[in-house]
C-alpha cells in the first residue's frame, strides 16, 4: 500500500523519490523512517552602508568563528563622526558659556536683594522715595527672571549635550561595525556580495554552516512515536554511489510535540496514515560524506520500535 494524498500532483513524485531510497539503501530490509540532511545556517549580512573595501571569504572556504570577514570603507562614517563630534564640543562650550553666565546674575541678585530691602527700609524710614522702591524692585525681580531663563537654558543646552554624546556613541558604533566577523566556523555556502560593491544594512554578505555534524530531518508515525526518545541511538543508512551504501550512527536530538500532515517528498514505514511527526538526527559528518539535502533513512531496533 502508499499514501493516498487526494488532490495533490506530487504523489507520484513522492512515491518515485521513496522508491529511489528504498534503492539506493537496499532492498534486505525496511526502513522505519525517511527524511534529507539539514544543518544551521547562518547568513551574515552587512551592519553598516558603504562600499566593500575588503571582501576575505569564498565559497567553499573553511572560516573559524570570529574570523575577519569583509571591510566596509569608513571613510564617510569618520567624517561623519568628526562632524557631529565638533556638534558636541560647541554644544559643550555653550553649556560653559551658559554655566558662567548664571554665577554672573547669581552674584547680581545677592547685589539687587540687599539694595531691596535698603530701600524698603530706607522707605519705612521716610528716607527713600516710593519711586526709589519701585526701581529697587524692577531691578531685583529683572535679575530673578533672567536667572531663571539662565537656569532654563542650561537645562536646555544640557540635553543637546546629551543627545551629541548619544549621536558620537552612534557614529563610533557604526564605524566599528564596518568590520565583519564570521558569528561562527564552519563553511562557507554562497556569498552574496564582491569586493567594491555598496552594501546598506542588513544586506547580506555570505551564508556559513557548520558541516562537522548534520541533522537528519525524518518523520515517523504515530505508532512509532511511543518507541523514539531523546538521546536514543539509531542507524542511519545513506547511499554514497549505485553499489555503495554507509550505515552510520546517529543520535535523535528533537521530537515534535505537534503532529503534522504527511509532507509530499516523504513515505514513514505505516503507509496507512496520514499525521506524522518530525524528529531531527544528529549525524557526525566523517569526512564531510554528508551534503545538505541529501536523503537518508534510518532504521531502530526492534526492541525501539513497537
Amino acid at each position: 500500500m502508499s499514501y493516498s494524498l487526494p488532490r495533490k500532483r506530487h504523489a507520484p513524485a513522492a512515491l518515485l523519490l521513496t522508491a529511489l531510497l528504498v534503492a539506493a539503501c537496499g532492498s534486505d530490509r525496511d526502513a522505519d523512517a525517511y527524511g534529507n540532511f539539514e544543518a544551521i545556517e547562518v547568513v551574515v549580512a552587512a551592519q553598516t552602508s558603504g562600499p566593500i573595501q575588503r571582501f576575505l571569504v569564498a565559497e567553499g572556504q573553511q572560516v573559524e568563528r570570529g574570523a575577519l570577514a569583509a571591510v566596509i570603507d569608513t571613510t564617510a562614517l569618520v567624517l561623519d563622526r568628526q562632524s557631529i563630534s565638533a556638534q558636541r564640543a560647541a554644544t559643550t562650550a555653550r553649556l560653559a558659556e551658559v554655566a558662567e553666565q548664571i554665577r554672573v546674575l547669581e552674584v547680581q541678585r545677592e547685589i539687587a536683594a540687599r539694595v531691596f530691602d535698603r530701600t524698603k527700609r530706607l522707605h519705612d524710614q521716610q528716607a527713600a522715595t516710593s519711586a526709589q522702591l519701585d526701581q529697587a524692585e524692577r531691578d531685583h525681580r529683572t535679575v530673578l527672571a533672567q536667572l531663571e531663563a539662565a537656569r532654563a537654558q542650561q537645562r536646555s543646552v544640557g540635553l543637546e549635550t546629551q543627545a551629541a554624546e548619544a549621536r558620537v556613541a552612534q557614529a563610533r558604533d557604526r564605524v566599528s561595525r564596518a568590520t565583519v566577523f564570521s558569528p561562527v566556523g564552519g563553511t562557507v555556502l554562497a556569498v552574496y556580495a564582491r569586493e567594491g560593491e555598496v552594501v546598506a544594512p542588513g544586506q547580506p554578505l555570505y551564508k556559513v554552516a557548520s558541516l562537522d555534524t548534520l541533522d537528519l530531518r525524518a518523520y515517523i508515525s504515530g505508532a512509532q512515536l511511543g518507541g523514539v526518545r531523546l538521546g536514543q541511538v539509531v542507524d542511519v543508512h545513506v547511499s554514497l554511489g549505485a553499489d555503495s551504501l554507509a550505515t552510520l550512527s546517529g543520535r535523535v536530538s528533537w521530537i515534535a510535540s505537534q503532529s503534522e500532515f504527511t509532507p509530499t517528498p516523504v513515505q514513514t514505514r505505516d503507509e496507512r496514515t496520514d499525521l506524522v511527526y518530525a524528529i531531527k538526527v544528529r549525524v557526525p559528518n566523517v569526512n564531510g560524506v554528508l551534503k545538505i539535502g541529501m536523503p537518508a533513512d534510518l532504521t531502530f531496533t526492534a526492541s525501539q520500535v513497537p
